[in-house]
């Protein structure tokens, strides 16, 4: 019998995941071990019959806006972020294969010789057939953060909530936790309040398309081991973002 504690509070749900959260320790690129780490997470929420979708950023190797910044024509510097995510999402896929986890990558732009085309419907047969799907390329579109591309494959997929696993916090603050210590958590919080306070739980378009669709977010600290299945389990410290 399954411990009442491990039942999933969700059926299907949407990861979240920052580029920069598999940078490990490094300032830059892929960290090994902490995709490694990461895909056990995602293997043990798969584990409790949770489908699982993920779509990961890609600014451990090539932020858009920074490119943008930095005198690089807009539209080019986003579709190198966008190819930057695929580079992620493969290595993660290699990762959840290693430990057992059937996957398949989901790219916005098609690029058949190494990932599948986003098709809505042949997506959904995936997650009911318990394979983890991996949204990358973001939209396909350029001026969309990977944050939008969460929010909008989270609706498409009918997913239950978007989980924002961030590294270094455990939640939503009123200020930095790293560089305030009377920083305070909010256990629940609106999206109206996040979004005229301006908390960066995920960028307003974003944030704005799950309040539309009355899409819960969970903001919770994927740097904790077994974080993920436990906030899933209805344990340990993290916010919620709904109406």
């Amino acid at each position: 019998m399954t411990d009442p504690a491990d039942r999933p509070h969700y059926k299907r749900v949407m990861l979240k995941v920052s580029g920069e959260a598999l940078m490990g320790d490094q300032g830059y690129g892929l960290h090994p071990p902490t995709v490694a780490r990461i895909a056990e997470e995602v293997k043990s929420v798969h584990e409790m019959g949770v489908e699982v979708c993920m779509v990961i950023g890609g600014g451990n190797i090539f932020r858009g806006l920074q490119g943008s910044a930095q005198g690089m024509e807009r539209t080019t510097a986003d579709y190198m972020g966008m190819l930057a995510t695929v580079m992620n999402a493969l290595a993660m896929q290699a990762a959840l294969e290693t430990v057992g986890v059937f996957t398949r990558v989901v790219s916005a732009i098609p690029m058949d010789q190494i990932c599948e085309p986003y098709i809505r419907r042949r997506a959904v047969r995936h997650l009911e057939k318990k394979r983890v799907c991996i949204f990358t390329a973001g939209t396909g579109n350029p001026y969309f953060t990977t944050d939008t591309a969460a929010a909008l494959r989270a609706s498409e997929m009918a997913c239950d909530a978007i989980f924002m696993g961030k590294n270094g916090v455990d939640g939503v603050y009123d200020k930095d936790p790293r560089q305030n210590a009377d920083a305070k958590r909010y256990d629940k919080i609106s999206y109206d309040e996040a979004l005229s306070r301006n908390l960066k739980v995920m960028d307003t378009s974003a944030l704005a398309l799950a309040r539309d669709n009355n899409l819960p977010i969970i903001v919770f600290g994927l740097d904790q081991p077994g974080g993920f299945r436990s906030i899933l389990a209805g344990e340990g410290p993290h916010t919620i973002v709904e109406r």
